[in-house]
Protein backbone atom coordinates (compact mmCIF):
# COMPACT_ATOMS: atom_id res chain seq x y z
CA UNK A 1 0.00 0.00 0.00
CA UNK A 2 1.62 3.13 -0.84
CA UNK A 3 2.14 5.71 1.69
CA UNK A 4 4.61 8.44 1.81
CA UNK A 5 6.41 11.48 3.76
CA UNK A 6 5.54 14.28 2.70
CA UNK A 7 1.97 16.05 0.93
CA UNK A 8 3.86 16.91 -2.49
CA UNK A 9 3.95 12.76 -3.03
CA UNK A 10 0.87 12.34 -2.38
CA UNK A 11 -0.69 14.54 -4.59
CA UNK A 12 2.07 13.68 -6.97
CA UNK A 13 0.87 9.48 -6.88
CA UNK A 14 -2.80 10.84 -6.62
CA UNK A 15 -2.37 12.66 -10.19
CA UNK A 16 -0.94 9.63 -11.61
CA UNK A 17 -3.23 7.22 -10.29
CA UNK A 18 -6.67 8.10 -11.81
CA UNK A 19 -6.96 7.93 -15.99
CA UNK A 20 -9.18 10.77 -16.12
CA UNK A 21 -8.16 14.36 -14.06
CA UNK A 22 -12.46 14.34 -14.06
CA UNK A 23 -14.49 11.88 -13.42
CA UNK A 24 -18.07 12.74 -12.58
CA UNK A 25 -19.92 10.45 -10.23
CA UNK A 26 -21.04 9.46 -6.87
CA UNK A 27 -20.45 5.76 -6.71
CA UNK A 28 -16.82 5.54 -6.00
CA UNK A 29 -16.46 8.52 -3.35
CA UNK A 30 -19.53 6.94 -1.60
CA UNK A 31 -17.85 3.44 -1.30
CA UNK A 32 -14.69 4.66 0.02
CA UNK A 33 -16.46 7.24 1.99
CA UNK A 34 -18.36 4.07 3.56
CA UNK A 35 -16.14 2.01 4.53
CA UNK A 36 -13.81 5.15 5.56
CA UNK A 37 -16.09 6.34 8.39
CA UNK A 38 -18.81 3.65 8.73
CA UNK A 39 -20.80 5.47 11.65
CA UNK A 40 -19.87 8.96 10.59
CA UNK A 41 -21.69 12.14 12.60
CA UNK A 42 -22.54 14.40 9.57
CA UNK A 43 -21.97 18.18 11.04
CA UNK A 44 -24.24 20.72 10.40
CA UNK A 45 -23.42 21.13 6.38
CA UNK A 46 -24.17 23.86 3.81
CA UNK A 47 -23.34 23.31 -0.13
CA UNK A 48 -21.99 25.27 -2.04
CA UNK A 49 -22.49 25.16 -6.08
CA UNK A 50 -22.66 27.50 -8.54
CA UNK A 51 -21.01 28.69 -11.98
CA UNK A 52 -19.50 31.82 -10.21
CA UNK A 53 -19.98 33.26 -6.66
CA UNK A 54 -19.17 29.86 -4.61
CA UNK A 55 -15.75 31.00 -3.54
CA UNK A 56 -17.59 34.01 -2.24
CA UNK A 57 -20.39 32.42 -0.31
CA UNK A 58 -18.19 30.36 1.36
CA UNK A 59 -16.27 33.05 2.65
CA UNK A 60 -19.12 35.17 3.65
CA UNK A 61 -20.33 32.25 5.96
CA UNK A 62 -17.21 31.17 7.51
CA UNK A 63 -16.46 34.58 8.25
CA UNK A 64 -19.95 34.99 9.70
CA UNK A 65 -19.78 31.48 11.60
CA UNK A 66 -16.56 32.32 12.91
CA UNK A 67 -17.58 35.70 14.19
CA UNK A 68 -20.32 33.73 16.38
CA UNK A 69 -17.82 31.58 17.89
CA UNK A 70 -18.44 28.15 15.62
CA UNK A 71 -15.66 25.95 14.82
CA UNK A 72 -16.24 26.33 11.08
CA UNK A 73 -14.92 23.66 8.44
CA UNK A 74 -14.41 24.87 4.60
CA UNK A 75 -13.54 23.08 1.64
CA UNK A 76 -13.06 25.20 -1.45
CA UNK A 77 -11.28 24.58 -4.57
CA UNK A 78 -9.40 24.96 -7.19
CA UNK A 79 -6.16 26.33 -4.66
CA UNK A 80 -4.47 29.38 -5.22
CA UNK A 81 -0.89 29.08 -4.11
CA UNK A 82 -0.71 26.01 -1.78
CA UNK A 83 -2.97 22.70 -1.85
CA UNK A 84 -3.56 23.39 2.13
CA UNK A 85 -6.10 26.14 1.25
CA UNK A 86 -8.43 23.74 -0.09
CA UNK A 87 -9.04 21.97 3.63
CA UNK A 88 -9.75 24.70 6.04
CA UNK A 89 -10.39 24.71 10.05
CA UNK A 90 -11.06 28.51 11.37
CA UNK A 91 -9.51 29.73 8.33
CA UNK A 92 -6.78 28.23 8.88
CA UNK A 93 -5.32 26.11 5.96
CA UNK A 94 -4.66 22.21 7.24
CA UNK A 95 -1.20 21.31 8.31
CA UNK A 96 0.45 18.88 5.62
CA UNK A 97 0.90 16.01 8.19
CA UNK A 98 -3.38 15.90 8.86
CA UNK A 99 -3.75 15.69 5.28
CA UNK A 100 -1.27 13.03 4.77
CA UNK A 101 -2.40 11.24 7.83
CA UNK A 102 -6.14 11.95 6.32
CA UNK A 103 -4.84 10.44 3.11
CA UNK A 104 -3.34 7.24 4.39
CA UNK A 105 -6.69 6.52 6.31
CA UNK A 106 -8.15 6.82 2.74
CA UNK A 107 -5.90 4.61 1.10
CA UNK A 108 -5.98 1.66 3.45
CA UNK A 109 -9.76 1.44 2.90
CA UNK A 110 -9.58 2.52 -0.95
CA UNK A 111 -9.24 -1.27 -1.89
CA UNK A 112 -9.18 -1.12 -5.45
CA UNK A 113 -11.46 1.43 -6.12
CA UNK A 114 -9.42 4.41 -8.20
CA UNK A 115 -10.69 7.61 -7.12
CA UNK A 116 -9.92 11.19 -8.66
CA UNK A 117 -7.38 13.95 -7.50
CA UNK A 118 -10.54 15.63 -6.49
CA UNK A 119 -12.50 12.67 -4.90
CA UNK A 120 -8.95 11.78 -2.31
CA UNK A 121 -9.36 15.66 -1.44
CA UNK A 122 -13.32 15.96 -0.83
CA UNK A 123 -12.93 12.24 1.20
CA UNK A 124 -9.76 14.23 3.26
CA UNK A 125 -11.66 17.26 3.67
CA UNK A 126 -15.22 15.58 5.43
CA UNK A 127 -12.27 12.81 7.14
CA UNK A 128 -10.55 15.74 8.69
CA UNK A 129 -13.89 17.79 9.88
CA UNK A 130 -15.46 14.66 11.45
CA UNK A 131 -12.51 13.65 13.21
CA UNK A 132 -11.96 17.84 14.58
CA UNK A 133 -15.74 17.75 15.44
CA UNK A 134 -16.53 20.83 13.46
CA UNK A 135 -19.76 22.38 14.25
CA UNK A 136 -20.62 23.35 10.71
CA UNK A 137 -19.11 22.19 7.36
CA UNK A 138 -19.32 24.28 4.25
CA UNK A 139 -18.63 22.97 0.98
CA UNK A 140 -17.86 24.07 -2.46
CA UNK A 141 -18.64 21.87 -5.04
CA UNK A 142 -15.74 21.69 -7.59
CA UNK A 143 -18.05 20.73 -11.03
CA UNK A 144 -21.70 20.92 -11.44
CA UNK A 145 -23.38 19.77 -8.37
CA UNK A 146 -25.35 16.36 -9.25
CA UNK A 147 -22.17 13.79 -9.40
CA UNK A 148 -20.02 16.03 -8.04
CA UNK A 149 -17.69 13.85 -5.33
CA UNK A 150 -19.28 16.35 -2.63
CA UNK A 151 -22.88 15.10 -3.39
CA UNK A 152 -22.23 12.61 -1.38
CA UNK A 153 -23.06 14.34 1.95
CA UNK A 154 -26.44 15.20 2.69
CA UNK A 155 -26.59 19.12 2.93
CA UNK A 156 -28.80 21.17 5.44
CA UNK A 157 -29.01 23.77 3.26
CA UNK A 158 -28.21 23.88 -0.37
CA UNK A 159 -27.04 27.19 -2.27
CA UNK A 160 -26.86 27.94 -5.97
CA UNK A 161 -24.73 31.31 -6.27
CA UNK A 162 -25.22 31.47 -10.02
CA UNK A 163 -25.85 29.48 -13.35
CA UNK A 164 -23.58 30.15 -16.08
CA UNK A 165 -22.14 28.16 -19.55
CA UNK A 166 -18.68 26.64 -18.43
CA UNK A 167 -17.35 23.26 -18.10
CA UNK A 168 -19.73 22.30 -21.51
CA UNK A 169 -17.62 19.07 -21.74
CA UNK A 170 -19.31 17.60 -18.56
CA UNK A 171 -22.37 19.86 -17.61
CA UNK A 172 -24.04 20.72 -21.21
CA UNK A 173 -23.88 23.65 -23.94
CA UNK A 174 -26.73 25.19 -22.06
CA UNK A 175 -28.03 27.12 -18.91
CA UNK A 176 -31.19 24.54 -19.11
CA UNK A 177 -28.83 21.79 -18.98
CA UNK A 178 -25.67 22.94 -15.85
CA UNK A 179 -29.01 24.58 -13.86
CA UNK A 180 -30.31 20.21 -13.95
CA UNK A 181 -26.66 19.19 -13.13
CA UNK A 182 -26.20 22.38 -10.30
CA UNK A 183 -29.55 21.66 -8.73
CA UNK A 184 -28.85 17.81 -7.69
CA UNK A 185 -27.40 19.29 -4.87
CA UNK A 186 -30.93 19.99 -3.81
CA UNK A 187 -33.15 17.63 -1.34
CA UNK A 188 -36.54 17.24 -0.21
CA UNK A 189 -37.68 19.39 2.39
CA UNK A 190 -34.47 21.26 2.98
CA UNK A 191 -33.90 25.24 1.39
CA UNK A 192 -32.49 25.48 -1.52
CA UNK A 193 -31.05 29.11 -2.14
CA UNK A 194 -30.74 30.44 -5.45
CA UNK A 195 -28.63 33.40 -6.16
CA UNK A 196 -29.20 33.82 -9.86
CA UNK A 197 -31.71 36.29 -10.77
CA UNK A 198 -32.71 34.54 -13.55
CA UNK A 199 -32.43 30.80 -12.92
CA UNK A 200 -33.24 28.07 -15.70
CA UNK A 201 -36.26 26.61 -15.76
CA UNK A 202 -34.43 23.27 -15.17
CA UNK A 203 -33.26 24.54 -11.98
CA UNK A 204 -36.90 25.67 -10.59
CA UNK A 205 -38.44 21.95 -12.03
CA UNK A 206 -36.08 20.07 -9.75
CA UNK A 207 -36.22 22.03 -7.00
CA UNK A 208 -40.19 21.31 -7.50
CA UNK A 209 -39.55 17.45 -7.69
CA UNK A 210 -37.87 16.96 -5.15
CA UNK A 211 -40.24 19.14 -2.93
CA UNK A 212 -37.28 21.62 -2.26
CA UNK A 213 -37.47 24.65 -0.46
CA UNK A 214 -36.86 26.95 -2.75
CA UNK A 215 -35.98 30.69 -2.43
CA UNK A 216 -34.84 32.73 -5.12
CA UNK A 217 -33.58 36.25 -4.84
CA UNK A 218 -35.48 38.75 -6.26
CA UNK A 219 -38.88 36.74 -5.41
CA UNK A 220 -38.95 34.63 -1.93
CA UNK A 221 -35.62 36.72 -0.72
CA UNK A 222 -33.88 39.96 -1.76
CA UNK A 223 -31.92 43.29 -0.95
CA UNK A 224 -32.14 46.87 -1.10
CA UNK A 225 -29.52 49.47 -1.74
CA UNK A 226 -29.88 52.85 0.27
CA UNK A 227 -27.58 55.84 1.35
CA UNK A 228 -26.56 53.89 4.59
CA UNK A 229 -25.72 50.69 3.35
CA UNK A 230 -28.15 48.11 2.47
CA UNK A 231 -31.51 45.71 3.89
CA UNK A 232 -31.42 42.14 3.54
CA UNK A 233 -35.32 40.51 3.94
CA UNK A 234 -37.13 37.31 3.46
CA UNK A 235 -40.59 36.52 4.46
CA UNK A 236 -41.20 39.15 6.45
CA UNK A 237 -37.92 39.40 8.42
CA UNK A 238 -35.61 42.13 7.35
CA UNK A 239 -31.92 43.29 8.43
CA UNK A 240 -31.62 47.12 8.28
CA UNK A 241 -28.66 49.08 7.02
CA UNK A 242 -25.89 46.55 7.30
CA UNK A 243 -22.78 47.76 6.10
CA UNK A 244 -21.61 46.75 2.47
CA UNK A 245 -19.30 43.71 1.62
CA UNK A 246 -15.96 44.18 1.68
CA UNK A 247 -15.48 41.57 -1.46
CA UNK A 248 -16.31 44.48 -4.29
CA UNK A 249 -18.71 44.51 -6.72
CA UNK A 250 -22.49 44.61 -7.42
CA UNK A 251 -22.65 40.69 -7.88
CA UNK A 252 -21.31 40.41 -4.09
CA UNK A 253 -25.02 41.80 -3.12
CA UNK A 254 -26.42 38.54 -4.48
CA UNK A 255 -23.73 36.40 -2.73
CA UNK A 256 -23.88 38.53 0.64
CA UNK A 257 -27.90 38.10 0.56
CA UNK A 258 -27.86 34.48 -0.31
CA UNK A 259 -24.95 33.81 2.65
CA UNK A 260 -27.35 35.49 4.66
CA UNK A 261 -29.83 33.89 4.08
CA UNK A 262 -28.73 30.04 4.51
CA UNK A 263 -27.62 31.50 8.17
CA UNK A 264 -30.55 32.38 8.96
CA UNK A 265 -32.09 28.95 7.88
CA UNK A 266 -30.14 27.36 10.52
CA UNK A 267 -30.26 29.28 12.90
CA UNK A 268 -32.66 26.57 14.89
CA UNK A 269 -29.30 24.68 15.29
CA UNK A 270 -26.38 27.15 15.02
CA UNK A 271 -28.22 30.76 15.90
CA UNK A 272 -26.23 33.69 14.29
CA UNK A 273 -26.54 36.93 15.59
CA UNK A 274 -26.40 40.13 13.74
CA UNK A 275 -23.47 41.44 14.97
CA UNK A 276 -21.82 38.25 13.71
CA UNK A 277 -23.26 38.91 10.25
CA UNK A 278 -21.68 42.80 9.95
CA UNK A 279 -19.11 40.94 11.20
CA UNK A 280 -19.03 38.51 8.43
CA UNK A 281 -19.64 41.49 5.67
CA UNK A 282 -17.13 43.95 7.02
CA UNK A 283 -14.35 41.41 7.44
CA UNK A 284 -14.21 38.62 4.56
CA UNK A 285 -11.33 38.42 2.43
CA UNK A 286 -10.99 36.31 -0.78
CA UNK A 287 -7.54 36.44 -2.71
CA UNK A 288 -7.92 36.58 -6.64
CA UNK A 289 -11.17 38.28 -6.90
CA UNK A 290 -11.05 41.73 -7.90
CA UNK A 291 -8.05 41.65 -5.24
CA UNK A 292 -6.39 45.14 -5.64
CA UNK A 293 -2.57 45.28 -4.91
CA UNK A 294 -2.08 49.20 -4.61
CA UNK A 295 1.38 50.46 -5.79
CA UNK A 296 3.12 53.15 -7.61
CA UNK A 297 1.26 51.01 -10.83
CA UNK A 298 -1.63 49.37 -9.07
CA UNK A 299 -2.48 45.61 -9.77
CA UNK A 300 -6.18 44.06 -9.89
CA UNK A 301 -6.17 40.10 -9.55
CA UNK A 302 -9.17 38.46 -10.87
CA UNK A 303 -9.63 34.34 -11.21
CA UNK A 304 -13.14 35.23 -14.02
CA UNK A 305 -12.14 32.47 -16.62
CA UNK A 306 -16.18 32.70 -18.17
CA UNK A 307 -18.49 35.54 -19.63
CA UNK A 308 -20.30 35.78 -16.65
CA UNK A 309 -17.74 36.48 -14.41
CA UNK A 310 -15.95 38.53 -16.71
CA UNK A 311 -19.00 40.86 -17.03
CA UNK A 312 -18.35 41.67 -13.61
CA UNK A 313 -15.21 42.52 -13.94
CA UNK A 314 -15.87 45.09 -16.79
CA UNK A 315 -19.06 46.16 -14.62
CA UNK A 316 -16.46 46.92 -12.15
CA UNK A 317 -13.80 48.70 -13.97
CA UNK A 318 -16.09 50.58 -15.69
CA UNK A 319 -17.18 52.22 -11.77
CA UNK A 320 -13.78 51.88 -10.35
CA UNK A 321 -11.05 52.20 -12.85
CA UNK A 322 -11.97 54.86 -15.23
CA UNK A 323 -9.33 56.93 -14.88
CA UNK A 324 -6.86 54.02 -15.38
CA UNK A 325 -5.27 53.16 -19.20
CA UNK A 326 -5.42 48.96 -18.63
CA UNK A 327 -2.92 47.06 -19.38
CA UNK A 328 -3.83 42.70 -19.24
CA UNK A 329 -1.87 40.17 -18.51
CA UNK A 330 -3.96 37.28 -19.77
CA UNK A 331 -4.23 33.22 -19.94
CA UNK A 332 -7.34 31.23 -20.21
CA UNK A 333 -8.14 27.34 -20.10
CA UNK A 334 -8.29 25.63 -23.87
CA UNK A 335 -11.71 24.36 -23.04
CA UNK A 336 -13.27 28.14 -21.82
CA UNK A 337 -15.33 30.59 -24.10
CA UNK A 338 -12.00 32.51 -24.76
CA UNK A 339 -13.23 34.58 -27.97
CA UNK A 340 -16.39 35.77 -25.07
CA UNK A 341 -13.94 36.95 -22.98
CA UNK A 342 -12.05 38.60 -25.08
CA UNK A 343 -14.88 40.44 -26.71
CA UNK A 344 -15.95 41.73 -23.50
CA UNK A 345 -13.20 42.63 -21.76
CA UNK A 346 -11.02 44.50 -25.11
CA UNK A 347 -12.57 47.75 -25.51
CA UNK A 348 -11.10 48.32 -22.11
CA UNK A 349 -7.89 46.96 -22.56
CA UNK A 350 -5.19 49.28 -24.42
CA UNK A 351 -2.82 46.43 -24.48
CA UNK A 352 -2.63 42.55 -23.95
CA UNK A 353 0.67 39.85 -22.94
CA UNK A 354 -0.22 36.52 -23.06
CA UNK A 355 1.17 34.62 -20.55
CA UNK A 356 2.13 30.64 -21.17
CA UNK A 357 1.27 28.63 -18.18
CA UNK A 358 2.33 24.79 -17.35
CA UNK A 359 -0.66 23.47 -16.53
CA UNK A 360 -1.86 21.27 -19.71
CA UNK A 361 -5.21 22.57 -20.05
CA UNK A 362 -3.97 26.08 -20.94
CA UNK A 363 -4.63 27.39 -24.09
CA UNK A 364 -1.35 27.66 -25.43
CA UNK A 365 0.12 30.70 -27.93
CA UNK A 366 -0.76 29.77 -31.64
CA UNK A 367 -4.27 28.68 -29.99
CA UNK A 368 -4.38 32.33 -28.43
CA UNK A 369 -2.70 33.91 -31.62
CA UNK A 370 -5.37 32.58 -33.92
CA UNK A 371 -8.40 33.61 -31.39
CA UNK A 372 -6.93 37.46 -31.51
CA UNK A 373 -6.73 37.44 -34.55
CA UNK A 374 -10.48 35.89 -34.94
CA UNK A 375 -11.31 38.98 -32.61
CA UNK A 376 -9.10 41.60 -34.74
CA UNK A 377 -7.13 42.12 -31.79
CA UNK A 378 -3.44 43.34 -32.94
CA UNK A 379 -2.33 45.12 -29.49
CA UNK A 380 -1.41 42.25 -27.67
CA UNK A 381 2.15 40.98 -27.06
CA UNK A 382 3.60 36.71 -27.64
CA UNK A 383 6.48 35.07 -27.47
CA UNK A 384 7.24 34.84 -24.13
CA UNK A 385 7.86 31.26 -22.58
CA UNK A 386 7.39 31.52 -19.16
CA UNK A 387 4.70 33.77 -16.97
CA UNK A 388 7.72 35.55 -15.41
CA UNK A 389 9.06 36.37 -18.98
CA UNK A 390 5.35 37.88 -19.86
CA UNK A 391 4.84 39.46 -16.07
CA UNK A 392 8.56 40.92 -16.41
CA UNK A 393 7.69 42.16 -19.86
CA UNK A 394 4.26 44.01 -19.13
CA UNK A 395 5.94 45.83 -16.03
CA UNK A 396 8.55 47.17 -18.69
CA UNK A 397 5.74 48.85 -20.25
CA UNK A 398 3.58 50.52 -17.39
CA UNK A 399 3.59 54.03 -17.05
CA UNK A 400 2.04 56.53 -14.57
CA UNK A 401 -1.90 56.17 -15.02
CA UNK A 402 -1.53 52.35 -15.79
CA UNK A 403 -3.44 49.81 -14.08
CA UNK A 404 -2.42 45.89 -14.98
CA UNK A 405 -4.69 43.43 -14.99
CA UNK A 406 -3.94 39.85 -14.62
CA UNK A 407 -6.95 37.99 -15.24
CA UNK A 408 -8.36 35.05 -16.61
CA UNK A 409 -7.74 31.59 -15.07
CA UNK A 410 -6.68 30.25 -11.45
CA UNK A 411 -3.49 28.94 -12.58
CA UNK A 412 -2.46 32.79 -13.77
CA UNK A 413 -3.05 34.45 -10.48
CA UNK A 414 -1.53 31.56 -8.87
CA UNK A 415 1.25 32.39 -10.57
CA UNK A 416 1.52 36.10 -10.41
CA UNK A 417 0.74 35.64 -6.51
CA UNK A 418 3.52 33.45 -6.49
CA UNK A 419 5.86 36.02 -8.52
CA UNK A 420 4.86 38.88 -5.77
CA UNK A 421 5.70 36.88 -2.92
CA UNK A 422 9.17 36.07 -4.55
CA UNK A 423 9.25 39.39 -4.97
CA UNK A 424 9.52 38.67 -8.55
Amino acid sequence: MPRFNTLKDWLTWQESLHPLAIDMGLERAARVFAALDPDYRKPVTITVAGTNGKGSCVAYLETIYRAQGYRVGAYTSPHILRYNERIKIDAIPAADELICEAFARIEAVRDNTSLSYFEFSTLAALDIFSRRRVDIQILEVGMGGRLDAVNIVDPDVALISSIGIDHVDWLGQTREAIGAEKAGIFRTGVPAIVGDPEPPASLLQCAQNKNAKLFRIGREFGYQKNANGWHWRCAGQSLENLPPPALKGEHQYRNAASAILAARQLSPVLPVDIAAIRHGLENVKLAGRFQLIDDRIPLLLDVGHNPEAVKTLVEYLQEHCRHYRIRALFSMMKDKDIKGVLELMNPLVHDWFFAPLTNPRTANEAQMRAIFEQCGISAAHFGFQTFNEAFAAAKTQLQEGDLLLVFGSFFLVSDCLSALDKGE
